[in-house]
């Protein structure tokens, strides 16, 4: 187990600093970019809140659980060890909404004129900011009902059971928040979960039915370059592949957490490196949204001339 334990103080702290740095200059790039042009375009903006959330994930859940990793045991109260575990859903229910939001943005912007996505794409375009703010408080108001109903009935005399985080522990939900959290909770993650999955196979699809219309034209060039479609659906891919990956393995363990009372030692430790992952290198693959967001541009007006 000493193998084990140091393993995960690697794991931990690797994740969390890649994170912060990872997110907070990404941050730091879209707040110079509008401050340059006064404006955000919607695929930089909904990037954006992407990235805030996940670095509100590696701050309010990373560094705790880095920190209980090199021995800092029981360090926060009741009241702090709710509120960020409140912070934690707020950022973790974003993270996914906002990106689904991108993923059904993407589908957007590569459709055809005469996709049935052409009337709303402008009405996208208008209130991409309304959405994501609805996103916002959304996740406050659906967390803070299910960790108020669960902090009114920790007095409950069928409250005997604690829930330990390493930083902090808490008296544990009862059966009926356990319901509300899954059903509010963890249900619409799973409804966004296959809504990114659904759109990101129709843009797999369409991009792969747009390069064979065009494979004579390119042919006739004699050029072995990677495609631009190509390169897209190859991003599109990964994004897609390690967000649902992660986030789905994620919310399994979670559920059975919150489902079940007893966990061993891995479930109980694997569970936070896995929910840290994607928040602390999905950046990579966003890292270079101008140049993706130029792709998509370019396939926009490809398709006007076919």
């Amino acid at each position: 187990m000493y193998f084990w334990n140091v393993a995960l103080r690697i794991i931990f702290l690797l994740q969390t600093t890649i994170g912060i740095l990872g997110n907070f200059s990404l941050i730091l790039y879209y707040l110079i970019l509008y401050y340059r042009q006064c404006t955000l375009k919607p695929t930089d903006l909904i990037l954006m809140h992407i990235m805030t959330a996940n670095a509100l994930i590696i701050l309010s859940f990373g560094v705790p659980n880095t920190m209980t990793a090199f021995g800092m045991k029981q360090f926060l109260n009741d009241f702090a060890c709710r509120f960020l575990i409140y912070i934690q859903g707020i950022s973790r229910s974003v993270s996914i909404g906002t990106t689904c939001l991108l993923s059904v943005f993407q589908v957007m912007t590569i459709s055809s004129r005469e996709s049935c996505w052409k009337d709303y794409k402008h009405i996208a375009v208008k209130y991409i900011g309304s959405f994501i703010s609805v996103f916002w408080v959304f996740s406050m108001l659906i967390n803070f009902f299910t960790s108020m109903h669960s902090f009114n009935s920790r007095n409950s005399k069928n409250m005997t059971r604690k829930q330990d985080y390493g930083y902090c522990t808490i008296v544990a939900r009862n059966e009926i928040s356990d319901l509300l959290y899954t059903a509010l909770v963890m249900c619409p993650e799973v409804f966004l979960s296959v809504l990114i999955a659904w759109s990101s196979m129709f843009m797999i699809i369409f991009l792969y039915r747009h390069k064979q219309r065009v494979q004579h034209i390119r042919s006739t060039h004699g050029s072995s370059r990677t495609s631009p479609d190509s390169r897209a659906t190859q991003n599109i891919m990964l994004l897609v592949s390690s967000f649902l990956a992660f986030y789905t393995l994620s919310s399994i363990l979670r559920g059975c957490i919150a489902l079940f009372h007893n966990h061993n030692w891995w479930v109980t430790n694997i569970t936070p490196s896995i929910s840290l992952w994607f928040p602390s290198f999905g950046h990579f693959v966003l890292r270079k949204p101008c140049s993706f967001r130029s792709r998509l541009i370019w396939f926009g007006s490809e398709i006007k001339n076919i």
